[in-house]
């Protein structure tokens, strides 16, 4: 499986459930990763999307603990195990955990691949990403050069599982 995230200098992803920035180069290639693969993420991170309705191209799995949710176009989940047994049987290279923090907190441990763009910023956030940096289990493996938009630097890393 892997998962899919933007974050600033202290592995923040979010204030007030949105991003804490819109990097074009980053959205391409969310698009590029994700489109024809199976997209897992929370409901308020299903909610932060255009029109608060699941992504287009994708099957759409979205984790809430509210019973009584549904939503068109996307598959509902109430635990991550009821989420894995949804995605058994399929390819774990078209998996892709989408956020937010709960979510990725909970499927970390399942994951191989990270994608992460890395922001070279401190932002006024809310919302963490585990640092891959102080995790053990887990070691760069590739690093984009750097990458500008305006006078903001990022980097596309690929995080990989070693444990």
């Amino acid at each position: 499986m892997n998962l899919i995230v933007a974050v600033d200098q202290n592995w923040a992803i979010g204030k007030d459930g949105r991003l804490l920035v819109n990097i074009p180069a980053d959205r391409q290639l969310f698009m590029k990763e994700t489109t024809g693969k199976t997209v897992v993420m929370g409901r308020k991170t299903l909610e932060s999307l255009p029109g608060g309705q699941p992504l287009g191209k994708r099957e759409n799995i979205v984790l809430t603990r509210d019973e009584n949710y549904r939503v068109k176009g996307a598959a509902v989940c109430h635990s991550v195990e009821e989420a894995l047994r949804l995605l058994e049987g399929k390819d774990p290279e078209d998996i892709f955990i989408i956020g937010g923090q709960s979510i990725y907190e909970q499927f970390l441990p399942y994951c191989h691949t990270a994608h992460v763009t890395f922001v070279d910023y401190v932002y006024d956030a809310d919302t963490l990403f585990p640092n891959l940096e102080q995790n053990p289990d887990w070691r760069l493996a590739e690093e984009s050069d750097e990458q500008t938009y305006f006078d903001l630097c990022y980097y596309f890393r690929r995080y990989e599982r070693i444990r």
